[in-house]
């Protein structure tokens, strides 16, 4: 009996790993037996974080969906078009590496777990370089991805019960070394890896908030300017969510004013920087005259932890952080023949962290550019000695214009000359010559210096939103809550686990399709991320016991790779010997392994009474 509770366990992927209370028992028999078998050949396999990877993209529906999108030529043999992608992305995930030709060693010591967890027979055949070609092949098709991409997105708000809150706008670009071609991906253009020799292609990303789950994903040629890659996103957003009235944040690339006016245009609402195309220094400096002068009455802004809580000083007073007012603007912008107008808020927003970043460069400036100035004076073998006090000034102008320091500081100049006695050489006689020399001095305009400094810190927020629903100090949160896409999104895309760069194809279609496939692996981490979040503070406890090292440290805000790497070194070995004897023993499960799999929704009771009654295959149970 216990051998038949086992293996119907290790034919369902992740509950595989949750027979906790029966590992004794286990153990025992498979001991006792092993000793009284002649002969018996042992198989170990590595499980890791495999099984709750490939469970995690079986509760997202991801094979049957892949399976419906993406119809495959009637050549196709073996495993399933949309399991072959679900145990790729199992193996980006967990061994950090997008490469093709890794897939298939990778899946050669494990295709007992992978027969198991997919329910088909696998052979290690059906990751070749080949098949996965195909399956990138297929991704580059941009009907069937956008089918597909959309199904899945509403899938996912639907199966989680996600509320359609802000959705957040940004773009990447990512560099290597291609071949750069008239019409191809692969173009040069403003990098933001600061690698501008080298081509690059861009992505635009647009996720849900607060859980950052990405909704579109578009892939262009680096050379593609960011600000017309917002209109798109807007529309395929709108299709996927297929609502209006939702809040779209962006950076200052979304600030151009076509942009804002298709946003209103639908009904919907943004929230985005402004840059100095739309709002001018001189025009910045008239916004702040009322509040430089006393007379603009202002609205403090409070430091808040992660999840938007005030946070208090030792004396239980809220920091301030900042400060800021509001205007508004009447705008208007023709698009496509039809004249559309609105009323823009205009927050203007003071950082006391941005003004003293800002205040230290401003310094620096200064020093640098006097210490360039001065070095002007210095007379030494190979460095131009100025005689005339034009051509000093000239060297000291372009100084000043580089360092931006025309306001902040005074030259004066001067021209001194003496004679200096030449003794007489090959014939020509002694003489005395007038050597003349052009200096100057600098003098920094401390008050010009505190009048710029009043200006910094200072930025201006345009939005349509109406104030009842998104206040000044609500709409400041809003923006700087960019850790979803820019810090988690972007950096797991570009970096470790998925890997971006570099990128070790050359064909287009091979790149964009790639590229969508590591769409996918973000939705399953960030999903991963999310629900052990929201579980740990629906419990108001912390996790422990997840860091190397530090058994007693706790968090609430694991990241999915923190939790995956718990799940390492987990193995299964497997005892096989005459008349069809089979044992199977797996790593007993550690309290934090334990606890992870329960805020996921996985029990350990639940997985014994389904599967040991010899149920079919079917998702864990949703936490709600």
């Amino acid at each position: 009996m216990m051998d038949l509770i086992v293996n119907r366990l290790f034919s369902k992927g992740i509950n595989i790993l949750l027979l906790e209370s029966q590992k004794q028992e286990v153990q025992t028999t498979v001991v006792s037996t092993v000793q009284a078998v002649p002969a018996f050949q042992i198989t170990t396999e590595r499980l890791d974080d495999v099984p709750l990877l490939v469970a995690q993209m079986q509760h997202m529906g991801l094979a049957e969906l892949l399976d419906n999108c993406f119809p495959v030529h009637g050549n196709w043999q073996g495993l399933s078009f949309g399991w072959v992608t679900t145990i790729w992305c199992s193996h980006i995930i967990s061994e950090a590496n997008h490469r093709l030709n890794h897939v298939q060693p990778w899946a050669q010591k494990r295709l007992t777990l992978l027969n198991e967890c997919a329910g088909q027979s696998i052979v290690e055949l059906d990751f070749s370089d080949d098949r996965l070609s195909s399956v990138l092949y297929q991704f580059s098709c941009d009907e069937k991805w956008y089918e597909f991409e959309g199904e899945l997105s509403r899938n996912l708000i639907r199966v989680y019960s996600f509320e359609k809150g802000a959705v957040r706008l940004d773009s990447t670009s990512s560099s290597g070394y291609w071949q750069v071609t008239e019409e191809g991906l692969f173009q040069f253009g403003h990098s933001k890896d600061y690698r501008p020799d080298l081509p690059q292609l861009k992505v635009m990303l647009s996720v849900l908030e607060p859980m950052g789950l990405p909704l579109v994903t578009t892939v262009v040629p680096g050379n593609q300017a960011d600000d017309v890659l917002y209109v798109p996103a807007l529309e395929r957003v709108r299709e996927v969510l297929d609502c209006r009235g939702l809040l779209y944040i962006g950076d200052s690339k979304m600030d151009a004013i076509a942009t804002r006016a298709a946003v209103v245009e639908g009904s919907d609402f943004y929230l985005c920087p402004l840059s100095k195309k739309q709002v001018s220094t001189e025009q910045l400096q008239t916004y702040l005259k009322p509040m430089l002068s006393g007379k603009q009455e202002l609205v403090e802004l409070y430091a808040t932890d992660v999840e938007g809580n005030e946070l208090k000083d030792e004396e239980g007073q809220p920091i301030v952080v900042g400060k800021g007012y509001e205007i508004e603007v009447e705008l208007s912008a023709e698009l496509e023949d039809k004249k559309v107008s609105w009323t823009e808020r205009r927050l203007v927003v003071y950082s006391q962290a941005v003004a003293h970043k800002h205040k230290q460069r401003l310094r620096k400036r200064i020093d640098d550019g006097v210490a360039r100035l001065l070095s002007l004076n210095e007379r030494k073998q190979g460095k131009k000695h100025y005689q005339e006090v034009g051509e000093l000034r000239e060297a000291a102008e372009d100084v000043i214009a580089e360092y931006g320091l025309t306001d902040v500081v005074r030259v004066e100049y001067k021209q001194s000359q003496a004679e200096r006695y030449v003794r007489g050489y090959g014939g020509r006689p002694d003489r005395t010559e007038i050597d003349k020399t052009a200096h100057l001095k600098v003098r920094v305009n401390k008050a010009a210096v505190r009048k710029k400094e009043k200006h910094l810190g200072w930025r201006v927020l345009g939005t349509n939103a109406p104030k009842e629903e998104l206040p000044l100090s609500k709409a400041v949160l809003a923006y700087q809550a960019n850790d979803s896409i820019e810090v988690s999104n972007f950096r797991r895309l570009k970096n470790k686990p998925l890997s971006l760069r570099p990128m070790y194809l050359q064909r287009d279609d091979h790149a964009i399709g790639l590229v969508r496939l590591l769409a996918i692996c973000l939705r399953v981490m960030g999903l991963l991320e999310f629900q052990v979040r929201e579980g740990l503070k629906a419990s108001e406890e912390g996790l422990s016991g997840v860091y190397a090292g530090n058994p007693t440290r706790e968090t609430r805000r694991p990241s999915t790779e923190l939790l995956l790497q718990n799940f390492k070194d987990i193995t299964m070995t497997i005892i096989e010997g005459k008349n069809g004897f089979r044992q199977v023993h797996i790593t007993p499960l550690t309290t934090p392994q334990q606890r992870i799999l329960e805020l996921l929704g996985w029990s350990k009771k639940t997985a014994y009474e389904v599967f040991s009654a010899g149920t079919s295959r079917s998702p864990p149970e949703t936490r709600q």
